[in-house]
């Protein structure tokens, strides 16, 4: 059970005000700041810093938080699991996770379908978005861990692969492929919204090479991965996707591979949690299984 301070010292971190922590806790400004003094006399070090608008988080108050913040969310599952087992609940709590938009529509279903032919009377809830999305839901403890494709923090999560996955340039049926990157740039790119792994990935790239999206003919940004590829078949430019994402279309000729030799990118998919949690080995086990049962993305790699 969390100390009554340790709530009191993240109702402050996140609303950045000792007055607004004391209103969301129902509690006096002179409690807040007396528990923040107690925390701060334990650990020997000052945890927030005033500023006109408020306090802002020290570097010992940003190491606490995500800490605490882990422990909280912890406790607040292991309430679910031990509420579950007094009668009152006839199910445990779900399996909650979140998926990038690449992995949602294309590798959850084959990992959810063997998952749950195995547990049958197990719930599962999944949320889609970005990689940025689904950080917060972590921190929120919205959701327990998350399967991503791009860059996340890895000060505030823990992570294991599930498996490397290939990027392909695409464009509509009849596009030559290119002899170099160059060659694509007078071309429209067709691609995810700020935010996306897929994009952040492409940008990283892109900038080793001193370039940016803005070098292309024009930009087209679309938060929807079907959306993307009909506009590609369609012929309103290029884009560049896992190649899990495209791989129907490239066997059925309605997409053209026009990867450039010199833009040769694979990435991880990784599953994330939180750092410090106790239920770390458990989504460990679980990425254990998945990947021994085969569950990876057509053209992936399992990564041990």
């Amino acid at each position: 059970m969390l100390d009554h301070r340790t709530h009191t010292f993240l109702a402050a971190y996140r609303t950045g005000s000792f007055t607004r922590a004391a209103e969301e806790l129902h509690v006096t400004q002179p409690a807040v700041s007396q528990h923040i003094r107690q925390l701060e006399h334990h650990y020997g070090q000052p945890l927030f810093a005033k500023t006109a608008r408020g306090v802002r988080p020290t570097e010992a108050g940003e190491l606490l938080y995500r800490a605490l913040d882990s422990m909280e969310n912890d406790e607040r599952r292991l309430r679910a699991e031990l509420d579950a087992l007094d009668g009152e609940k006839s199910a445990r709590p779900p399996l909650r996770l979140g998926c990038t938009r690449t992995i949602a529509d294309h590798v959850a279903p084959r990992l959810l379908a063997g998952h749950l032919s195995r547990h049958p009377d197990e719930r599962v809830l999944m949320r889609a978005g970005n990689t940025h999305e689904l950080m917060a839901l972590i921190e929120d403890g919205e959701i327990d861990f998350a399967l991503v494709e791009g860059p996340f923090d890895r000060a505030a999560l823990e992570s294991a692969p599930l498996s490397r996955e290939p990027f392909a340039a695409v464009a509509a049926p009849g596009t030559p492929r290119p002899a170099g990157l160059a060659d694509l740039l007078g071309h429209r790119l067709v691609l995810r919204e700020p935010g996306s792994g897929t994009r952040e990935i492409l940008e990283r790239h892109l900038a080793a090479r001193d370039l940016t999206v803005g070098d292309f003919a024009g930009v087209v940004e679309l938060a929807s991965i079907p959306a993307i590829k009909a506009c590609v078949r369609a012929g309103v430019g290029v884009s560049f996707l896992y190649r899990v994402a495209v791989a129907d279309e490239l066997e059925a000729g309605t997409l053209a591979d026009v990867t450039p030799p010199d833009l040769r990118i694979e990435h991880n998919f990784s599953l994330v949690w939180q750092r410090g949690s106790r239920y770390g080995e458990r989504y460990r086990a679980l990425l254990r299984t998945w990947r021994s049962r085969g569950h990876q993305a057509r053209g992936g790699t399992i990564t041990s």
